[in-house]
């Protein structure tokens, strides 16, 4: 006679329930962390163009700028030559730049709108910051403020500067880990000015006027709903904005092993198979849910480690089934 050990594969059978729903739970955590990801701010056909102005875009020097020039409801284009544009089109007053102004201003929105992630002190330089969505008054850079995308090439970092942006004579934003250009935006209450000689990035969405001083170079996009864009000798390059490939997910294979239990009581041997199945848990790359604090503290979960526990937990109770089947009372 074989006796069943309830109490043993009871204890089993919770086990193996209570892995599943912390898997369960683990995996919706990962979910939604992954979703949190903030969005780009959308151009619409605002994309195209290095500069749109509102009443007027002037110009001195030899600037380059890659990329469409536009100006509306105004139509006064001055300074081209010596100022030269290329892989674009000039639009002075045109259907194509009002409806680039259009969607200014309702990207301008889209970026005033989102929920803060953090407020940022006047001056940015000496930072370094992951993604997110930054607030502060009048906003101000000295030096170098550091963009950090945390190896996550679709990273987006929000400014919202409530009245001016002015950055200092050779400041400079840097951008580690696959931050994007694509993916920088400053809206800004005001006007923005940039720093003779400063390396900017990132696209400026300002209420009224952007003006460039000398030298000053952007790897981004000057935009000014109403005013105008003052220009003095400098590089002004649209980032390539190619869509990124989709998300990897590298699944390993699935091993199953079988092997032989005997168990023996008084003179009956009862031989049972057991099956023991070892699931490889998918590796998928989930963003995480990323709030500055002072702190700079980062919290991620990941939806893979949700997967891996509902597989234990699966195999737990396949085990107890198994078990019970072979320890079944006979008379």
């Amino acid at each position: 006679m074989v006796t069943r050990r309830v109490g043993a594969t009871g204890g089993l059978v919770i086990t193996g329930r209570l892995v599943i729903a912390l898997g369960v739970v683990f995996a919706v955590v990962g979910t939604q962390s992954a979703a949190a990801q903030e969005a780009p701010v959308g151009l619409g056909t605002a994309d195209t163009f290095a500069v749109l102005a509102g009443t007027t875009v002037t110009n001195t020097g030899p600037s380059t700028i890659s990329g469409d020039l536009g100006v509306s409801p105004g139509s006064a284009v001055v300074g081209f030559p010596p100022g030269t544009v290329s892989d674009g089109v000039i639009h002075a007053a045109d259907a194509v730049a009002l409806q680039a102004q259009a969607d200014v201003t309702t990207a301008y929105d889209d970026a005033a709108g989102r929920a803060t992630t953090a407020t940022v002190t006047a001056d940015l330089g000496g930072q370094t910051l992951v993604s997110g969505v930054y607030t502060g008054g009048a906003l101000g850079l000295t030096g170098a403020l550091t963009l950090d995308a945390q190896g996550d090439p679709d990273a987006v970092f929000v400014f919202q500067a409530a009245s001016t942006l002015i950055t200092a004579s050779t400041s400079t934003v840097n951008l580690i880990n696959g931050a994007d250009p694509c993916n920088v935006f400053w809206q800004v209450g005001s006007s923005a000015t940039l720093g003779t000689n400063s390396v900017f990035v990132g696209t400026v969405l300002a209420l009224t006027s952007v003006a460039a001083t000398t030298g000053a170079t952007v790897e981004g996009r000057l935009l000014a709903r109403n005013g105008e864009v003052t220009l003095d000798n400098n590089v002004i390059t649209v980032p390539d904005c190619a869509s990124a490939p989709p998300e990897t997910t590298t699944t390993t294979a699935v091993t199953t092993t079988t092997a032989a239990v005997t168990t023996t009581t008084a003179a009956v041997t009862t031989t049972a198979a057991v099956t023991t199945t070892t699931v490889g848990a998918a590796a998928t790359t989930a963003a995480p849910i990323t709030t500055l604090p002072a702190s700079g503290d980062t919290i991620a979960f990941s939806a893979a480690a949700g997967v891996l526990a509902v597989g234990i937990g699966s195999a737990l109770l396949i085990l107890v089934a198994r078990r019970t089947g072979s320890t079944t009372h006979r008379g």
